[in-house]
């Protein structure tokens, strides 16, 4: 979560694009709620629970958004995010609206608060930065694999395409040194029929 518009913009930069960025609607300021998935999770399998957390979060982080009795949240893939260059700081947008959801809260739920900030660990961007980066270099070692792979895969189609061309056009059998001509034979006609009979 992002403590002010400054440290908001650095968690832009550095959340994964699977993240699931969580805001106040409407025009009011909020801090920006990061959750992250766990592997296989999608925005759409969110366990209620944790949606709830999430959406207390970002209510009683609202300097506007706590003193209003129902607030919507505004929640969406990091990977939706656009933030053009003549928004403000901590300010962003949407790359597709469709794919914004949203949740209501009736009311701040103290307990719900509570149990998340006697929970809360802190990270510096610093260690985010260095999250991502990790993240990305796995990625790119994973693609780099899987071309590699494919690449493999290409090679040996190619091989075992080339092996049946060439027991289709009889190459193995037409090499120079085990064909006979008739010009070159010793034997008489007779000779070589009773050879071969």
């Amino acid at each position: 979560m992002g403590v002010d518009k400054f440290e908001n913009d650095e968690l832009i930069r550095y959340s994964f694009p699977d993240d699931v960025w969580f805001h106040v609607g409407g025009n009011m300021s909020s801090a920006h709620v990061y959750l992250r998935l766990l592997p296989g999770m999608t925005i759409d399998t969110i366990p209620p629970d944790v949606l709830e957390d999430c959406f207390q979060l970002v209510k009683a982080n609202s300097r506007d958004g706590r003193k209003t009795d129902r607030v919507t949240i505004d929640y969406t893939a990091v990977s939706n995010l656009r933030k053009a260059k003549s928004m403000d700081v901590g300010q962003v947008g949407f790359v597709d609206d469709r794919q914004v959801r949203y949740g209501q809260v009736p009311a701040k739920i103290n307990a719900i608060i509570n149990r998340l900030n006697k929970t809360r660990t802190e990270r510096s961007v610093l260690e985010m930065k260095a999250e991502r980066e990790h993240r990305d270099e796995e990625l790119r070692d994973r693609r780099k694999l899987e071309l590699q792979a494919q690449a493999r895969a290409i090679e040996e189609e190619k091989r075992r395409r080339k092996a049946e061309e060439d027991l289709r056009c009889y190459k193995s059998v037409m090499k120079p040194e085990v064909m006979q001509s008739n010009t070159t034979q010793t034997s008489s006609a007779a000779e070589y029929e009773e050879d071969f009979m």
